[in-house]
């Protein structure tokens, strides 16, 4: 949990009402514009596993969004859909970043 708001994965959301936090993998084409009243659209699959849900955004996005990459958002989940919180997208560091395992010198 974060802050009292329960963090849950795509598979996880069910029947579950309320605000949430939502973790998973950005999949496919994102479409749709974030300033406009129809949102940024995506789906969010689980890191590991394959259920999906499409999310809706406004607000301000990420210069690292985009396809692949893992992603936190706040919202909650009605009817099939994530209506995510305007400016709650949060990108996570690409492995890129993480340091690099020393290599072995024979």
């Amino acid at each position: 949990m974060t802050g009292g708001t329960p963090q849950l994965r795509p598979s996880q959301l069910g029947d579950h009402h309320g605000s949430v936090s939502l973790v998973g993998r950005v999949v496919g084409q994102p479409s749709g514009d974030e300033h406009t009243t129809r949102g940024l659209r995506f789906q969010l699959r689980d890191v590991k596993g394959t259920a999906k849900v499409l999310v809706v955004y406004h607000g301000s996005v990420p210069d690292l969004f985009r396809s692949g990459r893992d992603v936190t958002v706040a919202g909650s989940y009605r009817d099939g859909v994530f209506t995510a919180t305007p400016g709650s997208l949060v990108t996570k560091c690409p492995s890129k970043y993480t340091p690099a395992r020393p290599t072995s010198q024979t």
